[in-house]
């Protein structure tokens, strides 16, 4: 979802660094980037300097690719300093991918908040399922899926523990509230949900800085799922009142260092954006379904502004968690019901 806000926002730093190369944006703050399979071609990454070495928050996807830019980022590190902690804001792929091999490699310290480090632990694990489980079937059929995505959907079951380092088997965990000292500055744990179950931001009130995660991004809008292993969840509403949280706690004056694309000044204009077009489209969908019943799938025309082309399954699987998501949450407000036909599919319709 592109959105008017971002041509609104300021972005100070008019060349992002390329691939393993480093900017600082602060004192003691450096900002690299990783590359990344497919259209969003790479991840920020954040590693800030102690006396004693260099904390990183966020780690990439686990790819060759990845690797091999660590281990010139590590070589360039200034100082000669090795990294000692590794911080992941949640337990996307992207996120937290080469934490473990980063560890491996020497950190001694592993950060992330409860929800996600047991989130990851589950998903990595059930990835040696045999097979797709019977209740993620169901609720793709549900979905409207044809039998083409069903069996890319098999083909391709149990690529997240392709893309992620086998995590570490402990960690230390990060809480709302909780104060870092990071880089000769202290940094406030802010706690998010919706895109993820319990996101971690950083506030550092003296650098004016925050590191946003993918909870606010400056030109696209963070995908906001349901998924099969908690199908009638209602992260919407959470990502909703995150952002409207985020809004009354960062002062405005912040520069936010995010997940992807360029650091930016305009988080409240961006978040009132995110807001605002977010129940814009919701209102769409509501009328809608007004008519005919509909499926998760027969909404994407409603929802998005391209073509959800089903043999690309990261962006279908995605378009359709978001589908639900909306669907989800217009259901617990009592705006829409729902039917299961003889097939499993689920149609829901306005009251």
């Amino acid at each position: 979802m592109n959105l008017n806000a971002a041509k609104r926002l300021v972005y100070p730093l008019t060349r992002p660094p390329g691939f393993g190369e480093l900017q600082e944006v602060a004192p003691n703050v450096l900002w690299s980037r990783l590359p990344l399979p497919g259209g969003l071609d790479h991840i920020n990454v954040w590693l800030l300097r102690n006396d004693d070495g260099y904390a990183v928050i966020d780690t990439g996807m686990y790819t060759p690719e990845a690797v091999t830019t660590w281990q010139q980022l590590m070589a360039d590190l200034p100082g000669n300093a090795p990294v000692r902690a590794v911080y992941a804001t949640h337990f996307h792929p992207d996120h937290v991918g080469m934490a473990g091999w980063l560890m491996s490699q020497g950190a001694e310290q592993f950060w992330m908040t409860r929800l996600e480090y047991m989130t990851c632990r589950i998903v990595f694990s059930q990835n040696n399922d045999d097979g797709v489980p019977p209740e993620f079937d169901a609720f793709n059929r549900s979905a409207g899926w044809p039998q083409g995505a069903i069996e890319n959907y098999t083909r391709q079951y149990g690529s997240y523990r392709k893309r992620v380092s086998q995590p570490p088997f402990s960690y230390r965990r990060l809480v709302e509230g909780q104060t870092h000292s990071l880089g000769g500055s202290d940094w406030r744990v802010v706690v998010g949900n919706g895109h993820s179950p319990e996101h971690a931001c950083f506030y550092s009130e003296e650098l004016k800085l925050l590191v946003s995660g993918d909870q606010v991004l400056p030109r696209i809008s963070s995908n906001v799922s349901v998924t099969p292993m908690d199908p009638f969840a209602n992260p919407m509403a959470d990502w909703l009142d995150s952002l409207k949280k985020l809004r009354a706690e960062i002062p405005d004056d912040v520069m936010v260092l995010p997940a992807h694309q360029e650091c930016f000044f305009g988080l409240h204009a961006r978040i009132d954006e995110l807001v605002k077009e977010q129940e814009r489209v919701l209102g769409v969908l509501l009328e809608s379904l007004q008519g005919s019943p509909k499926r998760a799938l027969d909404v994407f025309d409603v929802l998005f502004s391209r073509p959800i082309p089903q043999d690309n399954l990261l962006i279908f699987n995605l378009a359709t968690g978001e589908a639900i998501a909306c669907l989800n949450y217009l259901y617990e407000l009592g705006e829409i019901t729902w039917s299961v036909d003889s097939e499993g599919g689920r149609w829901y319709q306005a009251r």
